[in-house]
């Protein structure tokens, strides 16, 4: 097991992320993922209150639900490391305060839980001032409905805008973040961004993957959509590059594994 960043969330390597649940996997299929998952040693699973609203027929948050179900099902809420996201669901847009606070109660409901261990902006939310935002999920924090929380598809600038506000204002910190990073899509961070999290080099040529490494406070998360056999082969390679960069690999998330 290792942390995530700062925090003192204790996971397995692997993650497994739960976008397909609801949509490519239905309720029974996601269960035996997620009992092999478990199986193999698993705890960390990712998901979000969007998940699987794009699917004909769905309305958002049939992903929470299904985990929700599950967890209920096992009786093993307190084994596992539960990471889910505000701002996409269709019904809770953005990052207002007041959205924020609903969107956590309808989460808690679909997950069937009383806490989040990792609570992530999902997407940054432009109309609503950064202050209140971080303020809304630090008020989570403080009532005990999460955990941790964590940044996800923030452009540099807002990264650093974000951290900053957290400490002026004395406000909970992210201590991980998702950001859109790939082989394709790369000088947003490389090259105008936080340098600390784009230190890897890529020596396999897989279109999109998804690490999480160890770098200062944060723990980052960059994804793979290549398969069972395809993400061994990037294990290893991320693995050796990570070594001979100096950087410290804390795990991999695969989605739909």
């Amino acid at each position: 097991m290792v942390k995530i960043g700062s925090s003192e969330l204790s996971v397995f390597p692997l993650n497994l992320g739960g976008n397909v649940f609801g949509f490519t996997a239905d309720e029974a299929q996601s269960f035996e993922v997620l009992d092999s998952y478990v199986a193999a040693g698993g705890n960390f699973i990712d998901t979000a209150d969007s998940y699987s609203a794009w699917a004909p027929g769905n309305s958002g948050g049939e992903s929470e639900t299904i985990i929700g179900n599950w967890m209920e099902s096992r009786g093993n809420r307190d084994r596992i490391v539960l990471a889910t996201k505000v701002s996409q669901h269709p019904d809770r847009q953005g990052l207002s305060a007041a959205n924020v606070a609903a969107a956590c109660e309808d989460s808690l409901k679909r997950l069937k839980t009383d806490r989040i261990d990792l609570y992530y902006a999902h997407y940054d939310d432009p109309e609503t001032p950064l202050e209140e935002s971080l303020a809304a999920f630090d008020e989570l924090v403080k009532a005990g409905k999460v955990r941790y929380i964590a940044g996800s598809n923030f452009e540099p600038a807002r990264i650093e805008e974000a951290l900053a506000t957290q400490d002026r204002e004395g406000l909970a910190r992210w201590v991980a973040l998702q950001p859109h990073y790939n082989l394709v899509e790369r000088d947003e961070f490389e090259n105008g961004g936080r340098r600390e999290i784009a230190e890897l080099k890529f020596a396999v040529g897989l279109i999109e993957q998804r690490i999480v490494m160890n770098r200062g406070p944060f723990r980052v998360l960059l994804r793979c959509f290549e398969g069972l056999f395809g993400f061994a082969i990037l294990a290893g390679a991320i693995l050796r590059d990570a070594a001979a960069v100096g950087v410290e690999i804390a795990g991999l998330h695969a989605h739909g594994l």
